[in-house]
């Protein structure tokens, strides 16, 4: 996804108190959303369920009975998409296509019932957690704020238990969204929110692979947010040999930070922006350096890859691996590369690195 769009639902309502003032801040920001409603309070609050249609917004349908789908009979998960649907319908008046379970669960039933209805089910890839007692509306948008990539589905309550944290954090949410160069899309038109092919379930394997990667590597997002170009961890320095160009030999075993590509994310910004968005993201890491304890005895900055003339044109210094190590991420470069939708032919593999002082000189700069 090239472009920084994301999904704002919310569950629950309407709610004569609360769900008003979650309009007005959409509204304020001019952001859209998509609002999944209980066929109940959607009747006895028309009114409201007018104004998100006319202000712009999706609705679909919510739970008929708010109960967790594996603690109801199959008749009654079977029947929930198919009568949500008609009582939703009926209050709007133009065609419910989506459901969402309560809870976001599902048995056979329940999707048996979606398929009965003609609905397609709707979950999400952020879970606020406003619901959550020990989560206060900061702690809320500062998940949020972790977790947001392009093409995220972010669930939030606009009635029930946490309703009143969205309606705190959200003005300052919007806000966050417009800095970081977000905009809302409803369901229906968010890119990538429709029916996956082959080639978009092979490249989430790989991403899952990649997270996976991530946990048994110790990595995790540089400034701890997803969306961000590169993945960190600190490692011992696995080369031996290395000598930089002020002559200075790399000691195997230093104390160094080695960097992973956010490869969905590179390509979807191309090599040009890529490199952009690398030296922009670069000055966190360079702010990082300077102000955590543990990393003061950090001394270098590395990554092995194919991505070396980028490194190049961003300054970092390039070197030849051996042999071995460069046939096996070669090897590795062209099958994510395939996963990714790009064609076969990763160039050969090396080492881009600077010295810690030399890479906060590069990159330093006052964070946004």
């Amino acid at each position: 996804m090239r472009r920084r769009e994301v999904a704002l639902t919310f569950d629950d309502g309407p709610d004569p108190l609360l769900t008003p003032a979650i309009l007005d801040a959409l509204r304020e920001a001019r952001a859209s959303a998509t609002f999944f409603v209980v066929p109940e309070r959607a009747e006895a609050h028309r009114e409201l369920i007018g104004r998100m249609l006319a202000e712009g917004h999706q609705v679909e349908a919510h739970a008929e009975v708010h109960r967790h789908a594996w603690t109801r009979t199959p008749w009654g998960a079977y029947l929930d998409p198919i009568r949500a649907k008609k009582r939703v319908q009926a209050v709007t008046g133009q065609p419910v296509t989506l459901h969402r379970p309560a809870h976001g669960a599902y048995t056979l039933a329940t999707l048996l019932g979606q398929r009965r209805a003609g609905v397609t089910g709707a979950h999400w890839s952020i879970e606020a957690h406003d619901w959550h007692r020990h989560y206060p509306a900061e702690a809320v948008r500062g998940r949020l704020n972790r977790l947001l990539q392009p093409g995220a589905v972010i669930v939030l309550h606009d009635a029930g238990p946490g309703a009143a944290k969205t309606v705190e954090l959200l003005p300052d949410f919007l806000s966050d969204l417009k800095k970081r160069g977000y905009v809302t899309r409803t369901l229906a038109v968010l890119d990538g929110a429709q029916a996956q092919d082959w080639g978009a379930l092979k490249r989430r394997a790989f991403m899952a692979f990649d997270r996976l990667f991530d946990r048994l590597g110790g990595n995790r997002p540089l400034g701890g947010r997803v969306d961000n170009l590169f993945r960190i961890g600190e490692v011992a320095f696995p080369l031996r040999g290395i000598r930089l160009n002020d002559g200075s030999v790399v000691p195997f075993g230093a104390k160094a930070i080695e960097f992973h590509v956010n490869n969905p994310l590179l390509v979807d910004l191309g090599p040009r922006r890529g490199l952009l968005r690398g030296i922009h993201d670069f000055g966190v890491l360079a702010h990082e350096l300077q102000v955590r304890p543990e990393w003061q005895d950090v001394q270098y900055v590395f990554c092995l890859s194919a991505l070396s003339p980028l490194m190049a044109l961003g300054g970092y210094e390039t070197h030849d691996l051996p042999a071995a190590d460069a046939r096996r991420l070669r090897g590795w470069a062209n099958v994510l590369r395939r996963a990714y939708g790009s064609q076969r032919g990763a160039q050969r593999p090396r080492l881009s690195i600077l010295a810690r002082e030399a890479f906060i000189r590069r990159f330093e700069r006052p964070l946004d």
